[in-house]
């Protein structure tokens, strides 16, 4: 089981980019999805979480008012949408699933099943 994010690159502040998570081989749209970011000399830190149908989607507060997590399950992706990028987002980008149809409780700070990330860089 593995995932591949797509879609990182430089960008100015203010500006927006869209991740996409996919998956080959599997369906990707039966389970809960999250996004990640590892900042350069910070611990990994969740982003946002959609789960397969129903539940709660969650997001990291401080991001609820400029980031967008989505879904097209017949394309098999799960997007980030990320507008007013700041400098302190940028970050290796992660997306992972827990092989379950939810979320959880919370924003969870990790999943088991991930791939390789993509970097954001934001700056001027």
């Amino acid at each position: 089981v593995q995932l591949q994010a797509s879609g990182g690159g430089l960008v100015q502040p203010g500006g927006s980019l869209r991740l996409s998570c996919s998956a080959s081989g599997w369906r990707l749209g039966y389970y809960a999805v999250g996004w990640f970011r590892q900042a350069p000399g910070k611990e990994r830190e969740g982003v946002a979480c959609i789960p397969a149908t129903d539940g709660n989607t969650y997001y990291k507060d401080s991001l609820k008012d400029r980031f967008a997590i989505s879904r097209d399950n017949p394309k098999n992706t799960v997007y980030l949408q990320m507008n007013s990028l700041k400098p302190e987002d940028t970050a290796v980008y992660y997306c992972a699933t827990n092989l379950l149809t939810k979320c959880g409780r919370s924003l969870p700070v990790s999943m088991p099943y991930g791939g390789n990330g993509t970097l954001v860089t934001v700056s001027s």
